[in-house]
């Protein structure tokens, strides 16, 4: 090897030490989390019983990530709906209405908007902390993220039955492939819950997040909502924050929802008549916040009611 072309290696050898330093760094700091890759190396094993894998303990970094991002699977389903306030259904091993890629089982009371806002904050604050491990956490610090207004009483009670509900929940997903087979298994012989544990004292709460959450938010398969734009939407309004969640799974200008697959993901028991008008009140919302370009119900091509969105250009 003469002079020139030995420069020419150590060199080269140089600038990938220093890449290398570079990208560790980058993984290592809270705050850059959307510049990193999704997976960062393990950090601890944990025997997996589903056959499809170990569920490890690692760090999930999600690009453009700050507060708002929730896999599409879960988006799509009716694990999250707009209920009304009041006595809660109490799922057993229920189906959850799902798209034709995925099944969903779940256990435990029927979430709303407000249980799904905090699981995504839970998820955010979980950020810097290998997936697995535990997270202390302010109870105020966690309210003001996901609240407008005043803390009281109130808010404190509520998030205490909130999380409580969350650590409680079980939940089987399987995404399928397009021809029926099965892409990947979450909770089948081992339950997957969305806290794996909790505890709280009088000011702090101390939970983890349960390691599989890895398996759905990989390969990019979850939707970034705005948050700001969440926390203006005004009391009442539910059926908007649904809405939100679910165009933000698809980048197409023009989405259409047929109403009948909206009612039940939206877990509403009412007229159809009272359904079309909360809808109309979700897209006025929507309107306002300029989430959507405008949105309007009409007949498909098949003479079936359905909602269609456009997004702003």
């Amino acid at each position: 090897m003469d002079r020139r072309q030995g420069s020419r290696v150590s060199w080269a050898k140089a600038l990938k030490n220093r890449n290398e330093a570079r990208i560790e760094e980058i993984r290592r700091r809270p705050g850059n989390a959307a510049k990193s890759p999704l997976v960062a190396p393990r950090h601890r094993h944990e025997n997996s019983r589903d056959g499809k894998g170990e569920a490890v303990s690692r760090y999930m970094f999600l690009p453009g990530f700050a507060i708002g991002a929730f896999p599409n699977h879960l988006n799509r389903s009716s694990l999250i709906a707009p209920i009304a306030r009041g006595e809660r259904k109490q799922h057993s091993k229920t189906k959850m209405v799902t798209r034709r890629d995925c099944v969903l089982e779940y256990s435990g009371e029927q979430l709303d908007e407000a249980d799904g806002d905090l699981i995504m904050a839970l998820i955010a604050f979980a950020q810097p902390f290998p997936l697995g491990d535990p997270v202390r956490l302010n109870r105020k610090q966690l309210l003001r993220k996901i609240k407008r207004g005043a803390i009281g009483s109130s808010q404190y009670e509520w998030l205490y039955r909130s999380m409580k509900r969350l650590r409680e929940a079980t939940l089987f997903l399987e995404a399928l492939k397009p021809d029926g087979s099965t892409r990947y298994t979450v909770g089948r012989m081992e339950s997957f819950n969305i806290l794996k544990s909790l505890s709280y004292d009088s000011e702090t709460y101390r939970y983890t997040l349960d390691p599989h959450w890895i398996l759905m938010f990989g390969n990019r398969e979850y939707s970034l909502i705005d948050w700001g734009k969440r926390l203006q939407i005004r009391r009442g309004l539910d059926m908007a924050k649904t809405l939100q969640r679910l165009i933000a799974t698809s980048s197409d200008r023009v989405q259409r929802y047929a109403l009948e697959g909206l009612k039940a993901q939206m877990a509403y028991g009412g007229r159809l008549r009272d359904f079309r008008d909360g809808l109309g009140r979700a897209v006025c919302e929507l309107e306002r916040l300029e989430i959507i370009a405008r949105g309007c119900i009409q007949d498909s091509s098949r003479g079936k009611p359905q909602l269609v969105l456009w997004l702003p250009p």
